[in-house]
């Protein structure tokens, strides 16, 4: 072969890795969102229209009725917006789930 010819040979040969390999890249990074997306709808603890119970630490001397509220609204930081008390509010100042 000539000098010429090897060299054509090479460089479609490097064009070809280089695109499989931005390829295969693409691909990895796209399941990887796609995995991120799933796992943050799964771990929703709470919806709006959900009554939520504030730890009994929290609140000292009353009882689970007068702890309990409606969540108005869920924030992107998983955060909680209630019905009738002020301020945002985290998982951790609730009672868990039944």
């Amino acid at each position: 072969m000539k000098k010429a010819t090897k060299r054509v040979l090479g460089g479609i040969a490097l064009a070809a890795g280089a695109v499989g390999a931005i390829g295969a890249l693409m691909i990895r990074n796209n399941g990887a969102r796609r995995k991120q997306s799933g796992k943050r709808d799964a771990n929703i603890w709470a919806r709006p229209g959900m009554e939520v119970v504030f730890r009994a630490e929290l609140m000292p001397g009353r009882n689970g009725s007068e702890r309990t509220f409606r969540v108005q609204q869920l924030l992107p930081s998983g955060r909680v917006v209630l019905e009738n008390f002020v301020g945002e509010h985290t998982e951790t100042e609730f009672e868990p789930a039944r």
